[in-house]
């Protein structure tokens, strides 16, 4: 198994239970890293038969900026669904940081994997 990796996507939605948080957008980043086969695009050096990743960046932004959740535990489980779904996806793992979350630390992440290694 291959993986396509994006990391630091940077995207800014209301997320947060506090009122504060509920306010202004506040950015989040999204690690990304994703199941394929890449000798097939490799084979014919064709996006066709290649996982876009442009493609899921796209989807995983107007997402995360549609969203106006509460929890990152939320926002991950849905967007991994979404991504999986849209890209059959067998497996992913993705990571949501949420910076300044807590003011003595520079970052709040979750990581989730979703899906099977094959």
């Amino acid at each position: 198994m291959d993986t396509i990796q994006i990391r630091g996507l940077k995207v800014e939605t209301l997320i947060g239970v506090h009122d504060w948080e509920r306010k202004l957008p506040r950015p989040l980043l999204i690690d990304l890293e994703l199941a394929t086969d890449a000798s097939r695009a490799a084979a014919k050096d064709k996006i066709a038969d290649a996982l876009d990743y442009d493609a899921v960046a796209t989807v995983a932004v107007k997402f995360v900026e549609a969203s106006r959740l509460q929890l990152i535990e939320t926002l991950a489980e849905q967007l991994a669904a979404t991504l999986q779904k849209e890209f059959a996806l067998p497996w992913l793992r993705l990571t949501v940081h949420k910076p300044g979350a807590i003011g003595a630390a520079q970052d709040v992440s979750l990581t989730i994997e979703r899906g099977k290694k094959t």
